[in-house]
């Protein structure tokens, strides 16, 4: 079955039956007035759930550690209570001075059941504001994700649980795949190859050249690829296509037409990411749902693609955008809208449990979610899930904390990292 905007949209729960008429126009401008007061209440809801701590949880000390290019961040508090992260090691490679000398020092004697306020506050502390983005988010990301597994591990509770009620004990995921650079054919190659690894029942591929100004890598790659994908894997296949912000709005709507005719399932930002208007431009011309938002930093920019239903499908990364709590202020942004919520995940480090953690607590996560295998190189055990792909679904650890026991050895190979 086509899955078109329509259809994408009727197997989401829409939270309040006045949800389709929240934007409303008015004959004064040819512009839209939109009514953000559902949104912004949403946005006043906390979300770590502070009642599963009826006492103080003091940082004692917050380290980031590192052993070759892997990065760890451990917390412990003045009880005694530890918490471990694996860091994005693909950013913290550039920018982990700004873990050391921006962030590290604003948490020692706080109350980690004030996660939330303390991330507004460490946004101003040094004026780190100025560094929104991969350079300020990544690195707090990484702290908040060791201090919620402290957090799990006293209270007894997974991630997601402390964020969330849990609708999503497994997760049905999608193969993501690369191979631009590559010609039609050997991508396709490549495509067939891990998804018979995953089983997955969803798979998603790169078309046009990312952030290329309407050019392919190679010519005429995209064209040629979009209806070899839905072939070779017929019509019961979800099919996901992302052109990394390759195309200006006019050449977004003809390949979106494309994809269209070989019935994809959606379409991930097709314009550049900061390109708002234009996204809503090429979401407005298509009925194939448009997803994006992997490189957005600001709930407030997510506000504005929601309120002004720029987006289909929103899809904040776990680390890029600054955690866990951060992402789900705009998951619930979209719920209260009636649109999904399908986050991007980054490859390095173990992105994909907390991908996992996030996505159990949603209440508006979309069918499958993002895949691209499993990271071996950090030893860890889990006794509540087997970590794989059984038929394309994978169990969300469901242990205290994120679940999972990274082995002893393997953290006491890191180094502390001090100031530079």
């Amino acid at each position: 079955m086509k899955l078109n905007r329509r259809n994408f949209l009727k197997s989401a729960s829409i939270a309040t039956a006045g949800a389709a008429t929240l934007s409303s126009c008015k004959n004064t401008t040819d512009k839209q007035i939109v009514d953000y007061s559902i949104l912004d209440k949403v946005l006043s809801q906390p979300v770590l759930k502070k009642e599963l701590f009826p006492d103080p949880v003091i940082i004692e000390t917050l380290e980031l550690l590192r052993f070759e290019n892997n990065f760890l961040c451990r917390v412990r508090s003045t009880d005694g209570a530890v918490g471990i992260s694996v860091g994005n090691n693909a950013q913290l490679q550039s920018v982990w001075p700004i873990f050391t000398e921006r962030l590290q020092p604003f948490f020692p004697g706080k109350d980690a059941r004030n996660l939330e306020d303390l991330f507004e506050k460490v946004y101003v502390y040094k004026s780190n504001y100025k560094l929104q983005n991969l350079a300020l988010w990544v690195p707090l990301a990484t702290i908040e994700f060791a201090i919620l597994d402290m957090l799990g591990r006293i209270a007894g509770k997974s991630i997601g649980e402390l964020i969330g009620k849990i609708h999503n004990p497994e997760i049905a995921v999608y193969q993501a795949n690369n191979y631009r650079g590559k010609s039609a054919e050997k991508s396709l190659e490549g495509i067939i190859k891990y998804v018979e690894k995953s089983q997955a029942k969803a798979v998603k591929f790169k078309v046009g050249g990312r952030m290329s100004k309407n050019a392919d890598y190679p010519t005429g790659r995209t064209e040629k690829l979009i209806p070899m994908v839905r072939e070779a894997f017929g019509d019961k296949m979800t099919i996901y296509a992302d052109s990394n912000g390759s195309y200006d709005a006019k050449e977004a709507i003809r390949v979106g037409r494309i994809m269209e005719e070989y019935n994809y399932d959606f379409y991930e930002e097709p314009t550049p990411f900061d390109w708002y208007e234009e996204t809503k431009e090429v979401k407005d011309a298509l009925t194939i749902p448009i997803a994006g938002g992997e490189q957005e930093p600001s709930i407030h920019n997510f506000r504005w693609l929601i309120g002004n239903r720029a987006l289909d499908i929103v899809q904040p990364d776990m680390f890029y955008f600054g955690g866990m709590i951060r992402s789900m202020k705009v998951a619930q942004m979209a719920n209260s809208f009636g649109m999904k919520c399908v986050p991007h995940i980054s490859g390095s480090g173990i992105g994909y449990l907390y991908m996992m953690h996030f996505v159990s607590a949603i209440p508006n996560a979309g069918p499958f979610h993002e895949f691209k295998g499993f990271n071996t190189n950090i030893p860890l055990t889990c006794s509540t899930s087997n970590l794989e792909s059984k038929g394309g679904v994978v169990t969300v650890p469901s242990g205290p904390g994120l679940g999972v026991e990274i082995d002893p050895d393997f953290i006491a190979k890191h180094k502390i990292l001090s100031k530079h």
